[in-house]
């Protein structure tokens, strides 16, 4: 099983998107046959098994094992992923172009480049999953708190400044043997908790 598999064709991700669906997936995190899953996703083993052969279709699901029951014969399945991804790539015709309108400043271009990301990533890992071959890429995730919106700016500047440096120093334009790559940097403010309120805060 795949940590995660990022799904590009329409019709597969038509298929993930419908709710019973995305239970038994989440049921086939371990692997599991229709006639166990039946109960624990509210269904009869049939309704489960036509859920199972359009999973599977789509490359969603993964057969196991097949194991001899009398007369019949149990198809043991697991999801092909732990967790999913829809690519844009999924909807080409509506899917977002970062060039069309290149804002630093807008949230809207950074979700733009997000998407990219997923969409040329998810190409790349297919490519190379295909070649048997590793995929060479590189991510930072990290948390910073700024006193204030200028301190913000500053950081966003400096940051700016750093990277463009950087590119001058180890970009060579005229490598015939190298490899162009993608980079992005981002830098958005965190989620925070919802408030919960209980018994004791109400006091």
């Amino acid at each position: 099983m795949l940590e995660v598999a990022v799904i590009d064709r329409p019709a597969a991700a038509e298929a993930s998107l419908d709710p019973i669906r995305q239970r038994i997936l989440a049921e086939l995190a371990v692997p599991a046959s229709a006639s166990s899953l039946a109960p624990r996703v509210g269904l009869t083993r049939q309704k489960i098994n036509y859920h199972l052969r359009t999973l599977e279709e789509h490359g969603l699901v993964e057969l196991v094992e097949e194991r001899k029951r009398g007369n019949m014969t149990e198809r043991i399945m697991q999801a092909s992923a732990a967790s999913y991804v829809i690519s844009p790539a999924a909807m080409s015709a509506l899917a977002p172009d970062p060039s069309r309108f290149p804002d630093q400043l807008s949230a809207r271009w950074l979700v733009t480049l997000a998407a990219r990301i997923v969409r040329e990533v998810g190409e790349l890992i297919a490519g190379a999953t295909a070649a048997g071959k590793p995929l060479a890429s590189f991510a930072i995730d990290s948390d910073i708190t700024f006193a204030t919106a200028a301190d913000r700016a500053a950081f966003a500047g400096e940051l700016g400044e750093s990277v463009n440096s950087l590119v001058a120093k180890y970009h060579d334009g005229n490598s015939e043997a190298g490899r162009k790559h993608r980079l992005v940097v981002a830098l958005h403010p965190s989620l925070t908790t919802p408030h919960v309120t209980t018994p004791e805060t109400e006091q």
